[in-house]
């Protein structure tokens, strides 16, 4: 438990390659997480090659980690295998639909999430990369994901080359409601934010960023109403591509 509390992102990596004992170790480990219905709706895609690498890099706005990690991991919400399993053995799935894509995104992240644990627990250093579902279709590309497959994180993994940072956390009372959903007050956001917003590096944050609060960072340059709704549209049309959304036509 205290380990897990003082997790690091690690965005530099070791000239060194993960074994395949190791790395599938993990992978396979990392099968006995929750799951809906113990259908898996999941699956991952293992990118080692640098030309590969370079071809997933844009989608992930060329963060270095993507070409300098010795694996990166596309971990995709997969209803294809399910469904194409149901029609061969004389079952007609239904599963084309959005709800489907949530089920299956969620078994994709649970996956996910029990294979960083096991692979920290290793050894390994690992980052997320949240621009997965910012930019879907390049990445649908370079993967050759066909239909009901869908790309919903990546996971750069190595070993380290440093020791990364322990990032803060907001206090238990921002995140925690006992029996019911207890809305915030005024006073209760400041005592939610009041560490993080006194922290010295926020506060540079703020200051090299001319702004007057945090949370201006965010909503004037960091994650912005224009680019979330860019982006939103651009998620639609991949979930269409794939099959989890109807179709204009």
């Amino acid at each position: 438990m205290n380990g897990q509390r003082k997790r690091r992102t690690i965005r530099r990596y070791a000239a060194r390659e993960i074994p395949d004992e190791l790395l599938y170790g993990l992978l396979q480990s990392a099968e006995q997480t929750q799951t809906m219905g113990n259908l898996q709706l999941y699956s991952v895609v293992v990118t080692r090659d640098p030309l590969m690498k370079q071809k997933l890099a844009p989608a992930h706005f060329n963060q270095p980690m993507v070409t300098s990690a010795p694996v990166v991991l596309t971990f995709c919400a997969d209803y294809r295998r399910t469904t194409l399993w149901c029609r061969q053995r004389k079952a007609n799935p239904g599963y084309d639909n959005f709800l489907s894509f949530m089920n299956a995104s969620t078994d994709a992240l649970l996956y996910c999430q029990r294979f960083c644990d096991l692979a920290e627990e290793a050894g390994l250093g690992l980052c997320f990369l949240g621009t997965t579902v910012y930019q879907p279709e390049p990445i649908i590309d370079a993967l050759k994901l066909p239909g009901l497959v869908m790309p919903v994180a990546t996971i750069t993994v190595g070993f380290p080359a440093e020791d990364g940072v322990v990032s803060e956390r907001l206090p238990l009372e921002a995140i925690v409601h006992d029996e019911v959903y207890n809305d915030f007050t005024p006073e209760r956001i400041d005592r939610c934010y009041a560490e993080k917003e006194s922290l010295e590096v926020n506060r540079r944050f703020v200051e090299i960023n001319h702004k007057e609060t945090l949370s201006q960072v965010f909503t004037d340059l960091r994650y912005t109403k224009s680019d979330c709704e860019q982006m939103s549209v651009s998620l639609l049309q991949a979930l269409r591509r794939q099959g989890f959304l109807p179709s204009d036509e």
